[in-house]
């Protein structure tokens, strides 16, 4: 019998899963599970004649109307009160995880906490602290937390080691703060920037849940009908947005914060009894509580059968379809914002619908094509590949005029086939397997709009103080974000992604 060598084996098997885990078969298998998901996803038009609903919108967006003042100043205050504490909180909170991020047990726990949605926090804590600033507070701060002790714990090991070790006492936290931390600084404040962008965005969608943010006033307006109230409020929203490059400077944000809590002070009435109760006897499963212990099996196999296994599948359905259409959609687009490919006119026009599409959350998004075509995954999906698919388009197309080309390099669709997107592809595919966990905690949170994912069921036992179903199906939601993000990390190093170009 003839023996294969050891050494011979191996690398076969190293070719094959080389094979398997290439940059086109991964696109290419994305796009077929994509497309297996379609024909088993509820994407049913249910509104009769959704034009109608469209051209009440368009109407309202040509003629906003402000009805209150005074209640948009109240909302447009807390959205930033909660934003700013928020942040600040995370900040610290994040830096100082950050310090031992090298630890499993850290990362596990920013991993755990960032992987629950700000909506599932805010139904947590509003079972504590009622609808309060402590409530709206906790419930950006904590995810946000685990989110920048993630990105500081990467940028400060992905600092220059050199002049760290050339330090006779290396280890010292002195030596971090004169050394590792001045290295990561710009990137640092640049990423705090941009979370505080998508921390306002949070803080908007925490009024679909009653807290007085400006998203309570603009999910009033729309439910009611009023286009031309909601066109005027998201016109400020906006507004807020964009200009924030302008009005958030370093040297003003301790003013910014002595104002937010000055108008906003975090706090809140409960009763300890009542806290202590939810969290060790409300979200134990009911089995549990009896002395015995009888029927927890069957609870569970109910469980998985009526609400984990539904809200599971469907959770991945509507992530794998939208991350797909985020990906077209981003590869469509970003040509259009680039001066490689267009004038400058008609970047800065399409630069502008990126702008507005990326600004506004994707719940906001969802619940406006819910208004046009009824609740299914239809509204889900485009809302969700519209938000992702123009951050991801903005961000390509600042790449693509890194690019040098040559004076005779082809122009039109061949430039971009054959000399600007094999440059890029690798990046663009790094870019979305970072997106991916967001897309998938999004499409989780959109159950609330009546989708059938895991946060339909979730809300559903919130509102029948079901809590121990809910923390059940919390757990589950977090789980699968931490597998889905092992996942894309597997395959970033895998496929050798990076988030630069070859600009050569």
């Amino acid at each position: 019998m003839q023996t294969v060598p050891a050494k011979s084996s191996y690398k076969s098997s190293q070719q094959t899963a080389n094979r398997i885990f290439s940059v086109h078969s991964t696109s290419f298998y994305i796009a077929v599970i994509a497309g297996l998901c379609l024909f088993i996803a509820d994407i049913e038009i249910i509104n009769a004649n959704p034009w109608l609903e469209l051209k009440a919108m368009g109407r309202g967006l040509i003629s906003p109307h402000i009805v209150s003042y005074a209640e948009l100043f109240n909302g447009l205050a807390n959205t930033l009160s909660f934003a700013l504490q928020g942040m600040a909180v995370a900040v610290v909170a994040g830096f100082l995880l950050a310090l031992a991020y090298r630890h499993w047990w850290v990362r596990g726990f920013c991993a755990f906490i960032r992987a629950i949605h700000e909506l599932f926090w805010a139904l947590i804590f509003i079972q504590c602290f009622g609808l309060s600033p402590l409530t709206g507070l906790l419930a950006i701060a904590l995810p946000y937390a685990g989110t920048l002790a993630k990105v500081y714990g990467e940028l400060f090991e992905e600092a220059p080691p050199q002049p760290r070790a050339n330090l006779h006492h290396s280890k010292s936290l002195s030596t971090f703060f004169y050394t590792t931390l001045p290295l990561a600084w710009p990137a640092l404040s640049h990423y705090t920037r941009y979370r505080f962008e998508c921390a306002l965005r949070s803080t908007v969608v925490l009024g679909f849940v009653g807290l007085p943010t400006l998203g309570f006033y603009l999910e009033t307006a729309l439910s009611e009908g009023l286009y031309r109230e909601a066109a005027g409020l998201l016109y400020v929203l906006l507004l807020v947005i964009v200009s924030q490059r302008w009005w958030l400077r370093k040297t003003l944000l301790p003013v910014y914060l002595l104002i937010a809590l000055v108008c906003l002070p975090p706090s809140a009435s409960f009763s300890w009894q009542t806290m202590v109760q939810f969290f060790t006897e409300d979200i134990i499963p009911q089995p549990v509580r009896r002395a015995s212990g009888d029927g927890i099996g069957s609870w569970l196999v109910f469980m998985w059968q009526q609400q984990l296994w539904p809200g599971l599948c469907n959770t991945l359905v509507l992530s794998q379809i939208a991350l797909f259409f985020t990906a077209l959609l981003a590869l469509l687009a970003f040509p259009f914002s680039s001066l490689l490919f267009v004038n400058p006119l008609m970047k800065g026009a399409n630069a502008g619908l990126l702008v507005i599409a990326r600004t506004l959350p994707e719940y906001l998004l969802a619940f406006v094509a819910l208004l046009l075509w009824g609740p299914s995954m239809l509204p889900a999906i485009v809302a969700l590949a519209l938000h992702n698919g123009a951050i991801i388009s903005h961000l390509m197309a600042g790449f693509s005029e890194q690019i040098a080309l040559r004076r005779d390099a082809s122009k039109g669709v061949n430039r971009y086939a054959y000399e600007v997107l094999p440059r890029m592809y690798r990046q663009f595919l790094a870019i979305l397997f970072y997106r991916w966990e967001v897309i998938l905690r999004e499409s989780a949170i959109l159950g609330i709009l009546g989708i059938a994912t895991l946060g339909f069921y979730i809300d559903s036992a919130f509102e029948e103080f079901r809590f121990d179903r809910a923390a059940l199906l919390i757990l589950a939601s977090a789980l699968l974000n931490m597998a889905v993000d092992t996942v894309a990390r597997y395959l970033r190093r895998r496929l050798h992604l990076v988030t630069t170009a070859d600009i050569r």
